[in-house]
């Protein structure tokens, strides 16, 4: 790298000349990089149009219970599709709402539900004097642009090679019941690709916080999408749920995830998992805001992906 401090005005006007020539030739390529970071190319959407063949005109379109899927109804999901993305989630069916196509309007949702109504018979979190939020750095820009619209005040903490920076993470959240959640991408993590090692799932579930409805938002984005197909080479990351559980937090966590990047980003399935008793509170306001989601695009994905069973083989095609 040359010391531009420490040149001469000779030398620095051939560096320039150097730059602006070297500018010119890249410029003369006329190409138009689109550098957003998990966008799909057109191979990879290509891999999933057999997916709209899968209903038609003829096809059955009633859920394995019955359901019609081209009418109203069904606030959770059709069961295929619960089966789906709780294969997805790394989680049991009964734990999961099936949503519409992205997940990033589920956490948004999940964030203003807990500003207007509190977490499980807690205190409104807008109506606190202040409301904080751990965001690990580096990390995903849309998260944080949750909690700038929303008013919540961002805490930035380390993203080291295993994950946040627990020791920081715990030291804040002991002493200091403002803070209520962390935002948390557990595999191949956006954007630096690290994965969450389980020292640092299992002391996020056990960690003491001042806030007792501290909330961890597990935005499992990337759960199946490995760049290998042999298990071995693939990154694994311990379940949230399982060691909330088991840490006395059953409450702790929410789970997020899509096919975004599975088949059409814009046209997906999202969902979400937690225990039941957030469950059944989500259900409720949801109750409220929604009739139901698009059950002809859940029962397209299902039959697609074979309920999960599938998910592996076309992952491989999306890695390779």
């Amino acid at each position: 790298m040359p010391r531009y401090a420490e040149m001469s005005k000779a030398e620095l006007e051939a560096e320039l000349a150097e730059v602006r020539a070297r500018y010119g030739e890249m410029a003369a390529r006329g190409l138009k990089l689109n550098m957003a970071r998990g966008k799909p190319s057109a191979a990879q959407l290509e891999l999933s149009l057999p997916m709209l063949d899968v209903l038609d005109s003829e096809a059955d379109l009633a859920a394995e219970d019955g359901t019609d899927c081209r009418n109203y109804g069904v606030l959770d999901g059709i069961p295929e599709a619960k089966r789906l993305m709780a294969a997805l989630l790394d989680d049991e069916p009964e734990n999961v709402i099936v949503l519409g196509n992205a997940s990033l309007t589920a956490m948004y949702d999940a964030m203003v539900r807990y500003l207007v109504f509190g977490a499980l018979g807690s205190t409104p979190w807008g109506r606190l004097p202040e409301v904080k939020w751990l965001c690990p750095v580096p990390g995903y820009d849309r998260h944080f642009s949750i909690c700038e619209d929303l008013g919540i005040e961002m805490i930035p903490v380390p993203l080291c090679e295993d994950g946040p920076d627990m020791e920081e993470v715990e030291r804040l959240v002991a002493a200091d019941d403002a803070i209520k959640g962390i935002w948390c991408v557990p595999k191949y993590s956006n954007p630096s690709g690290i994965t969450y090692s389980d020292e640092t799932v299992r002391r996020l579930a056990a960690m003491e916080c001042a806030a007792d409805d501290f909330r961890i938002f597990w935005d499992n984005a990337y759960a199946v999408h490995h760049f290998s197909g042999d298990p071995a080479e693939q990154d694994i990351v311990l379940d949230i749920a399982e060691v909330c559980r088991e840490a006395g937090n059953p409450d702790r966590y929410l789970k997020f995830g899509s096919t975004s990047k599975i088949t059409f980003p814009g046209a997906g399935v999202a969902a979400l998992a937690a225990s039941p008793a957030n469950i059944a509170e989500i259900k409720r306001h949801l109750g409220v805001q929604a009739i139901g989601h698009d059950k002809l695009n859940q029962l397209r994905h299902a039959r697609f992906l074979e309920e999960g069973a599938r998910l592996p083989e076309h992952m491989a095609a999306h890695g390779a």
